[in-house]
């Protein structure tokens, strides 16, 4: 017996509120990213920069090597499973200027390829082989995307969420 996935309504967004320091941060980013035609914006309290998938190392090279952005630290990737493509989320900070944002691209279901940041940040290691071992995403460029959490033969993607999952039920 196959168990139906719940189907909650959406929850409610809170507005986006950002304070003199985030304005001035959209602003600059909009200035420093002008040449790879960046969409803006936020979500609650914090700067949304979404790109093109094939701009991903580019961009982190402009945000990381121009001092006024100066961001050195990439703080964590997340896939997002939208069942018909894949949002990546790179959260980038910069630990001289103090400012934290996002940068989000989109990668499509049936070809799931962005290229791997290592060579901007060697922090992105692990986040990238957990996407791949996770959701299947390629990291292009990535040196060794062995399984991370996963064991070598494990079948399927566990962080998708077509990922069939065994009924739990109790005695």
């Amino acid at each position: 017996m196959a168990r139906e996935r719940a189907r909650h309504p959406a929850p409610a967004q809170a507005p986006a509120a950002l304070n003199e320091k985030g304005l001035a941060l959209t602003a600059l980013l909009k200035e420093t990213l002008q040449e790879f035609q960046p969409e803006m914006g936020s979500t609650l309290d914090e700067v949304v920069v979404t790109i093109q998938s094939h701009l991903v190392v580019e961009v982190g090279r402009k945000l990381r090597d121009d001092p006024r952005t100066a961001c050195d630290l990439l703080r964590c990737l997340s896939v997002v499973d939208y069942e018909d493509h894949f949002e990546v989320v790179y959260h980038l900070y910069s630990l001289e200027k103090n400012h934290r944002f996002v940068v989000k691209t989109t990668v499509p279901y049936e070809s799931p390829h962005v290229p791997s940041l290592i060579s901007v940040w060697p922090g992105a290691d692990w986040y990238e082989r957990e996407g791949h071992d996770l959701f299947g995403l390629v990291f292009d460029g990535h040196p060794n995307l062995s399984p991370l959490l996963l064991y070598e033969g494990f079948e399927g993607y566990p962080g998708r969420k077509s990922f069939p999952f065994n009924d739990y039920q109790e005695w």
